[in-house]
C-alpha cells in the first residue's frame, strides 16, 4: 500500500462514526454488587419485588444483589440517592406510582422526575378498590355519588399519606363524581383500615391484597375496584370505570437507573427483570399478596410515566392540591 493510498484510508476512517462503549460495557455488566434501592420502609409490597427480583439476579450473575430500604420525604429521598449515581446500572431504584405526583405536590424536586432516570421495567401493579363502612349507606358508587351531594360535608376519604396514589384517588373521585370529600391522611394502609372499621372515617381507596379480609368478613364493603377490567380476586365487584367512565388509578411500581446509564444494560435488566417476573415461584408468590406482575419494556415504563405525569398535574390543578 503506498503512502498515498494508506493516508486517503485514514482519512476515511477518521469520517466513521466512533464505536460506541455500550457493547463492551454491557458485556462485562455487572462487574460488582447491585443495590437496589428501595424508597419505602422494609416490608411492603415493593420490598417484596425488590427482594424476590434481587434473588434471581444474584443467582444468575453470580453477583450480590442489596436491598436498601431508603424511606422518607414520599419516596425522594431513596430516589434522590439513584438520581446521583454513576450510570453504569449498578444502582437502581424500585419506585412507586407517587413518583409521578410527587412533581404536582412539592415545589422543588432534588431530581428531574423524568431527565434524572432511565426508565426499566415497570415490574407490577396493585389494583385499588373503594370500600366503604357498612354503616354508611350506600350499596354502590352511584348511591354513594348521590349521598355526597346530598351531603356535602360529611365524607372523608382517607388515604396512605399525601401525595400517594390513594390520596390522588380521593380527588379523583372528587372531580369526576361531583362531590367533595375531606382528605384524611394517614402513615400505612393499616390506620385507614382501622380507623373505617371504627367509623371515624367514610371511604378509601385501599390496594386487594390489604383489605380482603374485611370484606370477605363483612366489616368492610367494596364498591369499586379502580382497574378498567374487574378484579379476579373481587370478580363481583364493577369498576369505577363502569359508573364513571375512564375512571382509572394504576398504582404501579417500577424500576429506574440513573440518566445515562448505557441503552444495553438497560435492557439487560429489563430482561432479566422481566425474567424472573415470570418465573412460576415468583409470580404466585406476587399474585398471594394481591400483586399483578406486568414486566414492560423500558419504552413503555417511560410511556406510563409521561401519561400519569400529564393526568396527576391537571387533577391536581383542577381539585387545587396544596402544594408543599
Amino acid at each position: 500500500m503506498t503512502k498515498s493510498t494508506l493516508a486517503a484510508a485514514l482519512a476515511a476512517l477518521s469520517l466513521l462514526p466512533a464505536t460506541p462503549a455500550f457493547p463492551q460495557a454491557a458485556a462485562s455488566f455487572p462487574s460488582k454488587s447491585i443495590t437496589i434501592i428501595v424508597p419505602a420502609s422494609p416490608g411492603g409490597a415493593i420490598d417484596l419485588v425488590a427482594r424476590l427480583t434481587g434473588d434471581k439476579m444474584s443467582k444468575d450473575w453470580g453477583k450480590p444483589v442489596v436491598i436498601d430500604n431508603k424511606a422518607g420525604a414520599t419516596g425522594t429521598i431513596g430516589t434522590q440517592a439513584v438520581a446521583t449515581a454513576p450510570p453504569d446500572g449498578h444502582m437502581l431504584a424500585l419506585v412507586a406510582s407517587s413518583h409521578a405526583i410527587n412533581p404536582v405536590m412539592f415545589k422543588k424536586l432534588p431530581y428531574d422526575t423524568v431527565k434524572s432516570f432511565e426508565p426499566v421495567i415497570l415490574t407490577h401493579v396493585v389494583p385499588l378498590v373503594l370500600v366503604v363502612n357498612p354503616k354508611l349507606p350506600v350499596n354502590n358508587v352511584k348511591e354513594l355519588i348521590a349521598y355526597g351531594k346530598a351531603n356535602p360535608t360529611k365524607l372523608t376519604c382517607g388515604s396512605v399519606g399525601p401525595a400517594s396514589t390513594t390520596h390522588f384517588a380521593c380527588e379523583l373521585l372528587n372531580l369526576m363524581g361531583g362531590i367533595s370529600t375531606i382528605h384524611i391522611p394517614y402513615k400505612g394502609s393499616a390506620p385507614v383500615i382501622q380507623d373505617m372499621l371504627g367509623g371515624q372515617i367514610s371511604l378509601a381507596f385501599i390496594n386487594i391484597a390489604g383489605v380482603k379480609p374485611q370484606i370477605d368478613a363483612k366489616q368492610l364493603r367494596p364498591l369499586g375496584v379502580t382497574t378498567l377490567k374487574r378484579s379476579g380476586a373481587l370478580p363481583d365487584v364493577p369498576t369505577m370505570s363502569e359508573v364513571l367512565p375512564g375512571f382509572e388509578v394504576n398504582s404501579w411500581y417500577g424500576m429506574m437507573a440513573p440518566a445515562g446509564t448505557p441503552k444495553e444494560i438497560v435492557h439487560l435488566l429489563q430482561r432479566e427483570t422481566a425474567k424472573a417476573l415470570k418465573l412460576p415461584d415468583v409470580a404466585d408468590r406476587l399474585r398471594q399478596f394481591g400483586l399483578d406482575p406486568v414486566g414492560s419494556t423500558p419504552e413503555e415504563h417511560a410511556a406510563q410515566l409521561r401519561s400519569d405525569l400529564e393526568r396527576w398535574a391537571k387533577v391536581a390543578k383542577v381539585a387545587k392540591v396544596k402544594i408543599d
